[in-house]
């Protein structure tokens, strides 16, 4: 797993290990594991070009110490200072001494030419504290720009803590972070601006809390969540889903949301709606009933709202599920209908998965403060409505109040079509009947929808539709456990 810490919690955890070591290594140990990335991606280090854009800070300071063991390797290094009266002078002493050399930000040809001619660049600009975009001449040293761009901890001009973009910031095609991922990193639309990731153990770990700001789930996380049958299971032992989806307007949302269902882990899915015989169509083997939900049969969850429409029916069969004593997953249609006041009323778990344009209509603003927003966006409607909220994007976020927010790695662009939100409800509708808790539901469904996604669109990435996503995911649960 993947877990991401605070600027607050990650200084604190600095100065107790600073307090516990001789002075400067801490820098060292970072610039040792950043110069090593540095020579990953230029393969070969002597007679290379790299640029340092170093601001007045230990991330300049690191920029720095990592260009003198470049150096030292045979690559010709420069480094462009921005604030040459506050440049870290260990790491300015460390780069001469090894052949390397420093020019001014102001300084003309020289370095307009040292940074349009590296192969490498490190952006050492602003540290994890930076907070707004690029300041102006940083913004014009960066857009000469022509090589690979790595950042130092991460991109400058984004904010660490809350992954938000207000201004210019740094395009990266790699960051190496230190110590511990932050949450900006993981987190859109920031996360855009990272590249690839790379973590440089520097020995914070023991001084890091237990519980963290964020986290991400790999694979193995992700298969020791998946259900098991045992040789003792049946279909209703293992879990029956229930569907409330579809309307004269959009019939297909109720065979999407199925297909997902039938994909999740559960032992049957039971259908509740008006488009019963286009689901049994395709496929046979779901339970049908026209309703109300509440005579349809025993479930162990409900998915109420893709396709549903927003009349009287739709409203009756909102409030009867989510009248029920077992998990809710509300999505779509049902999403507009939901209460104002929130949901702290249920006793049993409640799921809301809305795209950025629903959560905004959730609480009140706009879809632009939403998407640039995002953790803030979904920890507020987590707090709004007491449930565990997955928030669809370009990052999918999931958050439970007290929890840390997990941010789901495995999306792509792709998904970005219509009824791929259906499949994702019936999947983790039908996780939530297996017995997963929300949260753990939440995650895993979105962490196989992108697995599937990117299994569909592989290799070179090609457009796929909604029923694509939902075939795939047998493969992608395979793909988790190893098989």
């Amino acid at each position: 797993m993947r877990i991401a810490y605070s600027v607050e919690t990650v200084r604190a955890a600095e100065q107790d290990l600073m307090a516990r070591l001789p002075e400067g290594t801490l820098m060292r140990r970072a610039a040792a594991g950043l110069a090593a990335a540095c020579a990953d991606l230029l393969h070969r280090v002597y007679g290379a070009r790299v640029a340092l854009l170093t601001g007045s800070g230990d991330n300049g300071g690191d920029a720095l110490y990592a260009g003198a063991r470049l150096a030292r390797r045979g690559a010709g290094v420069t480094a462009v200072l921005l604030a040459p009266d506050r440049a870290h002078p260990g790491g300015l002493r460390a780069l001469r001494a090894a052949g390397g050399r420093a020019v001014t930000a102001d300084s003309g040809a020289l370095a307009e030419r040292a940074l349009t001619e590296a192969d490498l660049v490190l952006d050492g600009i602003v540290g994890i504290g930076g907070k707004g975009g690029l300041r102006e001449e940083a913004e014009r040293l960066v857009r000469l720009v022509r090589g690979t761009v790595v950042a130092v901890d991460l991109p400058s001009g984004v904010d660490a803590d809350t992954g938000e973009v207000r201004g210019t910031a740094v395009r990266a095609d790699a960051t190496v972070t230190f110590g511990t991922y932050k949450p900006g990193l993981l987190i859109d639309p920031a996360h855009e601006h990272a590249g690839a990731l790379r973590l440089v153990d520097i020995g914070l770990g023991p001084y890091l809390p237990s519980t963290p700001d964020a986290e991400a789930l790999q694979h193995e996380d992700v298969a020791a969540l998946l259900p098991h049958p045992t040789a003792e299971s049946d279909k209703y032992r293992r879990g029956v889903v229930g569907v409330v989806a579809g309307s004269a307007r959009y019939p297909g949302a109720a065979v999407l949301a199925v297909a997902g269902a039938l994909r999740g882990g559960a032992g049957a899915v039971r259908y509740v709606g008006p488009g019963a015989d286009t689901v049994i169509a395709r496929f046979p083997e779901t339970l049908v009933h026209t309703g109300p939900p509440a005579k349809a049969g025993r479930v162990q969850s409900w998915v109420v709202g893709p396709g549903l429409g927003d009349g009287a029916a739709a409203r009756h069969s909102l409030d009867d599920v989510l009248g029920s004593d077992v998990p809710v997953l509300v999505d779509a249609d049902g999403l507009h209908l939901l209460p104002s006041g929130g949901l702290h009323g249920r006793t049993a778990a409640t799921v809301l998965t809305p795209h950025a344009g629903e959560a905004a209509a959730l609480l009140g603003t706009s879809r632009e403060e939403v998407e640039s927003g995002r953790l803030a966006a979904v920890r507020a409607l987590a707090d709004k409505y007491g449930a565990t909220v997955l928030l669809k994007g370009s990052t999918t976020l999931i958050a439970s109040p007290g929890h840390p927010v997990r941010v789901n790695p495995t999306g792509t662009g792709w998904l970005a079509t219509a009824g791929s939100g259906d499949v994702l409800s019936g999947l983790t509708g039908s996780l939530l009947a297996t017995g997963l808790p929300a949260r753990d539901a939440a995650s895993t469904g979105a962490y196989l929808h992108g697995l599937a996604a990117r299994r569909t669109t592989a290799p070179a990435g090609a457009p796929i539709a909604a029923y694509d996503v939902a075939a795939a995911v047998p493969e992608a649960w395979r793909d988790v456990l190893g098989g």
